[in-house]
């Protein structure tokens, strides 16, 4: 039987999506054996693949609140904007149309704050971390 840091080099592996071929070759263990440990480590390696696409997605995409300041700062350098001009030539409906675009946009980040007395706010708790784990 392997070493348990091969196994984990396994999982480390899997997760990143490598094929058993590719991992049977780099750690000279057969197919066979490999295609066992993923099916008696299947959590682990899920979870590392989940951990590591969490990584990807802070480091390309932005933050809630990166995204609320983001279209925040847009919304309000249009309206700075829109101050400056005389805006009799453009068309009401269009000059509309912009403002709604930022507005429902920003809308779109924004998050409701809820306050809750002691007796209520451990079931929230127990259910704010119920629904972080499904989504």
């Amino acid at each position: 039987m392997k070493d348990q840091e091969t196994k984990e080099k396994f999982v480390e592996l899997r997760a990143k999506g490598l094929s058993f071929d590719r991992i049977a070759a780099e750690l000279h263990v057969s197919k066979q054996s490999l295609i066992n440990w993923a099916k008696e480590l299947e959590n682990e390696i899920g979870n590392l693949r989940k951990v590591e696409l969490e990584a990807l997605q802070e480091k390309y995409f932005m933050l809630k609140a990166q995204r609320i300041e983001l279209f925040g700062e847009k919304l309000k350098a249009i309206k700075d904007e829109l101050d400056k001009r005389n805006l009799s030539d453009i068309p009401t409906d269009k000059l509309f149309d912009l403002f709604m675009k930022c507005f429902h946009q920003l809308n779109e980040e924004s998050v409701d704050t809820v306050f809750h007395g002691e007796k209520g706010l451990l079931e929230d708790m127990a259910f704010n971390v119920q629904t972080s784990w499904k989504g």
